[in-house]
């Protein structure tokens, strides 16, 4: 599958030098730049606004940026990730009052719209928008914090999603959140996923002093990727 995405998540870079740090994971061939969005309230930690988001693209991040909500109320904060130039916008299910409306605003807004799935969250909801997501995300941890270890009931959940894509004949991405390393992103993405989340997998591998270290594990995840049937 050539379209495979690695998009590592800033939440483990180090944020005393995030410019450089999101430049050098893109040089390294990284895709997406990914943003978890955390409130302390839908989720008990507390991380980045619209600002970083805005701060990046001045630096001069050109790449997409995909932001993923984990707050509650969402609506309110959703057109200032647009105009901060997200490109993806994407939030769960619980943290809306009305999902359709929400998924409604994110395009509106003039970005790509996603629902997230928790662990233990079914997949209905996405029966009745799949004309409206451009991207499901399915978490393989549960929200909150980095470096949690891959739920691997997930990958039927993966494999469920996938057919719901399939079926519905549209371009929807499938990405995947939480434990993903090289030593089974292989197996993730044949389960399904085309989309991968990493955070503490890429941005705490090898020695700070090594500055090969990202090419290194990006390298090998699109090893990985590249034996996936």
């Amino acid at each position: 599958m050539s379209n495979f995405m690695i998009a590592p998540s800033i939440l483990s870079a180090d944020f005393a030098k995030l410019g450089e740090e999101v430049d050098n994971v893109l040089k390294s061939g990284a895709d997406i730049v990914h943003f978890d969005v955390m409130d302390n309230h839908y989720v008990p930690n507390l991380t980045i606004g619209p600002l970083v988001c805005e701060a990046l693209r001045k630096h001069g991040v050109t790449a997409p940026i995909d932001v993923h909500l984990m707050v509650k109320p969402v609506d309110r904060i959703i057109p200032d990730f647009a105009a901060a130039g997200a490109t993806y916008i994407t939030f769960h299910p619980e943290a809306s009052e009305h999902i359709d409306r929400t998924l409604g605003l994110i395009r509106d807004s003039g970005c790509k719209s996603g629902l997230v799935f928790n662990p233990a969250t079914p997949l209905d909801h996405l029966k009745y928008v799949m004309d409206k997501v451009d991207m499901i995300l399915l978490m393989s941890v549960n929200p909150g914090f980095g470096g949690q270890k891959f739920i691997m009931g997930v990958l039927d959940k993966l494999r469920e999603a996938k057919a719901l894509i399939k079926a519905s004949g549209r371009d929807i991405r499938l990405e995947i959140d939480g434990g993903v390393k090289v030593d089974n992103i292989k197996q993730i993405a044949e389960a399904g996923a085309d989309t991968f989340v990493a955070g503490s997998a890429i941005f705490n591998a090898g020695k700070p002093t090594d500055p090969q270290r990202y090419n290194t594990v990006v390298k090998a995840m699109r090893d990985e990727l590249a034996k996936a049937k």
